[in-house]
């Protein structure tokens, strides 16, 4: 599939216009899928479509019980639970999602998500992974820079969003999200419905 390409500022209207046929077909919930590297501005993207948001990093596994290297491997992600969730939410428009915290590094908890308007949005580096991809109505693909990524990055962290150093966010995005993510994009990309460049300095 070769998606079609459109600016960050015109991708909610691409993406909900992609998306309406479903919405008016469906009981339950309608699921858009949105992948992309680190910072990519896949957050605010999904923020931008549906108050309704299920985040790949709530499914990621306690970093004690795991290499340090392979923290953001699908493998090493409970993508089973995931895909289960996504399917009740799909076909009843509500579900329960792990909470994962990036200050204690494990799971604290649960939630329940709730569709809204009819629409429900899962974001993260691996939303669009060979069994996930078939549960979406619409598959997008976020596009930034290394450099513009890594500046919201190091962004992100200055402001005690995570807890982490500067030191600590440029050794994971360069040994852990960077080469983990390397490894399934072009896979990711062409699985998607629409293409999204992203040079917006206000996205995350």
């Amino acid at each position: 599939m070769d998606g079609r390409v459109v600016e960050f500022s015109d991708a909610p209207q691409a993406i909900l216009l992609a998306a309406r046929g479903a919405i008016s077909a469906r009981a339950g919930a309608v699921l858009i899928g949105i992948s992309g590297a680190v910072c990519s501005g896949k957050s605010t993207l999904a923020r931008r479509l549906s108050g309704c948001i299920i985040s790949t990093d709530d499914y990621l596994p306690d970093y004690e019980t795991v290499e340090f290297t392979e923290r953001d491997l699908p493998e090493r992600s409970d993508l089973d639970r995931l895909c289960l969730d996504l399917q009740r939410l799909r076909t009843t428009g509500e579900t329960a999602t792990p909470i994962w915290s990036f200050k204690t590094h494990r799971r604290e908890g649960d939630r329940i998500v709730t569709a809204d308007r009819g629409t429900a949005v899962c974001e993260g580096i691996h939303a669009l992974h060979t069994q996930l991809s078939p549960l979406y109505h619409v598959r997008v693909f976020v596009e930034a820079s290394r450099d513009e990524r890594w500046r919201r990055c190091l962004a992100r962290e200055l402001a005690g969003e995570r807890g982490w150093s500067s030191e600590h966010a440029r050794e994971h995005f360069e040994a852990v999200a960077e080469p983990t993510f390397d490894r399934f994009a072009t896979d990711y990309r062409s699985r998607a419905h629409l293409i999204v460049m992203n040079q917006d300095p206000e996205t995350m």
